[in-house]
Parts: structure tokens; sequence; C-alpha cells
């Protein structure tokens, strides 16, 4: 099935969820830059608050409106049938996500999430990659804040470095944002469920093809200073390093023997120590009466002001060496969690409506389906990609191993 001839199909991109915090910045973000020929279409379980919004965007019916619930499976390989494009914003993932994943693979559809949940990503490989490699399907997943940063800034970094050597990278990150009851949501859910997620890395392990001649790694390390950018670094447990070590597998551009390590950087060592005590935190919200207490916190469809999210700024800074040289890069931009999220997502989107990109199919990560084309385009809408420094490695400069 080709991808880029599917004139049949009413829409080029759906966005699922179109009514949650996340899913009204995305359609407000495609409302005000999208292409004028783009032929889109928000879909949801609420037809009047769809309609709410369409009315809100354009005040015209130039926005296509479909029904859509996680609970009727019909109704989302409907969806997936309509678009040549669909990105969801329906979460926690691992709870509601599956049927419209199937979806997709099996009607060649494109898809992407926001999801951060190991599990679910694991999860949907075993069951339904091969599938969308049958029908040309791509499946990407974590196209917010989790995971373009960390896996279009490290194959930036990477790209600045000598090929066919060994390559390490770690990245460090920096935020001051707030979070949304969604996200919230999704984050108590997966700390429930450590069980499930070690098992779901261990079919994963059990299906993904080995990779002759090469390697790729991401240890942990442990906290500790880090001269390179002058801050303490702690390990940060996300899912970004799992995908910046996929774009690793799947391009031969890391080199035969690539370690990316991934950290919190925080200036002072009393919020560092704070940040290490938080761990008991989130050991905690696995007892089910410390997640309903942490739940009723913050409930979903609940999220930052528009003024808190002004305020909010990132930056991801990468040290890379190899072939004996050096490199220091940063990609930087405004609210991580919502507003440059919302951009990510958007983007990516339209990317892969649009763009002339790698030939992928199955589960695939932005850098390995999107690339360049997506880290255009981000620079286009204000994201900073940059190299700070670059030189000759030295040994006392080296990040630690």
């Amino acid at each position: 099935m080709s991808r880029m001839k599917r004139t049949d199909r009413p829409y080029d991109l759906v966005l699922f969820g179109a009514t949650g915090f996340v899913g009204v910045l995305t359609a407000e973000y495609l409302a005000a830059h999208a292409p004028d020929d783009l032929r889109w279409a928000i879909a949801g379980r609420d037809e009047r608050k769809l309609e709410r919004l369409r009315e809100r965007l354009s005040g015209t019916a130039d926005i296509g409106v479909l029904r859509a619930d996680v609970a009727e499976p019909a109704t989302l390989r409907a969806l997936a049938e309509h678009a040549r494009v669909v990105a969801t914003t329906v979460g926690p993932y691992v709870l509601y996500g599956e049927e419209l994943v199937a979806a997709c693979a099996d009607t060649g559809t494109d898809y992407l999430d926001l999801t951060g949940e190991p599990e679910f990503v694991d999860l949907m490989y075993v069951r339904h990659d091969a599938r969308a490699r049958e029908t040309g399907a791509r499946l990407v997943h974590a196209c917010g804040f989790d995971s373009v940063p960390h896996d279009l800034g490290a194959y930036f970094t990477v790209r600045q470095l000598p090929e066919g050597v060994p390559l390490r990278v770690d990245g460090y990150v920096t935020a001051d944002a707030a979070f949304s009851g969604g996200t919230l949501a999704s984050a108590l859910n997966q700390m429930a469920r450590a069980r499930q997620m070690l098992a779901a890395a261990r079919d994963r392990g059990r299906h993904e093809p080995r990779l002759p001649g090469r390697r790729v790694t991401s240890p942990t390390g442990a906290p500790r200073f880090a001269g390179e950018v002058g801050a303490w670094a702690l390990p940060l447990p996300t899912i970004d390093p799992q995908i910046v070590l996929r774009s690793a597998r799947a391009l031969e551009r890391y080199g035969p023997d690539f370690r990316y390590r991934h950290y919190a950087a925080v200036r002072h060592l009393p919020v560092a120590l704070g940040g290490i005590a938080a761990v008991g935190a989130v050991a905690a919200a696995q007892l089910p009466p410390a997640r309903r207490w942490l739940s009723n916190r913050l409930k979903p469809g609940d999220g930052p002001s528009a003024q808190k999210r002004a305020r909010s700024r990132f930056a991801v800074r990468f040290v890379g060496e190899g072939g004996g040289r050096r490199v220091c890069t940063e990609v930087a931009g405004g609210d991580p969690g919502y507003d440059e999220t919302a951009k990510m997502f958007a983007e990516a989107a339209l990317c892969l409506a649009f763009d002339d990109l790698p030939p992928t199919a199955g589960q695939v990560t932005t850098a390995q389906a999107m690339g360049d084309a997506l880290t255009g385009r981000l620079r286009a809408a204000g994201i900073t990609f940059r190299v700070a420094s670059a030189g000759q490695a030295s040994a006392a400069a080296s990040p630690t191993v």
C-alpha cells in the first residue's frame, strides 16, 4: 500500500482526543500553522464538545468532526480508514491505546502519540510491528517532550561526530514546567505497573532482532557533578534513553558501538538531594492509597495556565565524543509539557503527512522516520538546535564512561 497516494481517504490527518488539555493546544496549533490545503479532522467521543471546538477554531466547516470512542473498536477502525495519519492524545495509553494502534497497523495508516509509557511501546512492538510492516504503516510513539528533543537532539549530536567509530553521548535535561491531570494519570499508572513493564521489556527482547557487529547501550550511572555542564547530574529514568537507543539500533550513523546516558541537570546540591529523595515518592505511588491521594491533586483535563506556560522553558544539552572529536550541542524551547509538546506533535504529524521521508514502516522512532525533515520543521517553528562548541577530545574533558 502506498503511503503517499491515499487520495481515496478524506483526511490527511485526524487528531483523536482533541478536546483534552493537550489535544486542544495541538488543534489550536494546527489551525494557526497548518498549510491551507491540509484536510484534517478532530475526533473524540463527545460530538458536542468537538463541534464547539471546531467553531472556536475556524468558525466554518473546514475542519471535520469524527466520533470515536476507545470503548468501541469499530469507531477506531473507521477513524483509521478515514485518515492518512492519526495523532492521538488519549492516555494512559496502556489502558486505552492499543485498539487504535491495531486499527492503524491493519489499515496502513500512519500513527503517532504522546506516550511516555515504556510498557505500552514494548507491547505495541510485539503485537503490531509485523502487521504495520506489511501494510506500510509507521507507528511513531513518544512524539512530544517525551521524546522528541532527546531523540532528535542525540541524532543531531551524532551527525556532528565522525562516522564509523564508537560514539559516546550524554544528555542533560533542565526544565521548569507544570503538568496536567492527564500527564499525572499516565505517570501514576506507569508507576503502579513495574512488574508488567519489566515483563513487556523482556518479551520485546525475545522478539527484537539482534544487531550483528554493532552494539548500543545505556548504562544508568550514578549521581555525580558533571563539570562538562556545570551541574549535578541525576540519572533520569524516563522513556527517552530507550527511544534514543532504538534510533541507534536502526541507523548505522550512530556507529559500531554507541553509548547514551540520560540525566536531569540540577545546579544546586540541595535541589539534587531533593530529587534523589523524590524516588521515595515514586515508590510510594505504587501503593493504592498513595496513588489515590496523588491522583486527586489534579484531574484529567486540568493543566497549567497560559501564564504559567509562558514562563516555562526547557533545554537539553548533549556532550558527544568519538573519533578524537568532542561536541556540545543544545536543544531548547519554551514550555516543554504543553505548548512545545503540541508544536512537536503537530509538526511530526504534518511531517508524516507531507514530507519526503525515508522508506520506513512498523514501529519507528522520530529520528528513524523523520530525522532531518522534522528537525528542520521544529527549527522553523522556533525550537533551537545548535552546536555550542566543538573541537578535539581530551582525556581530562571526557565524560566519565
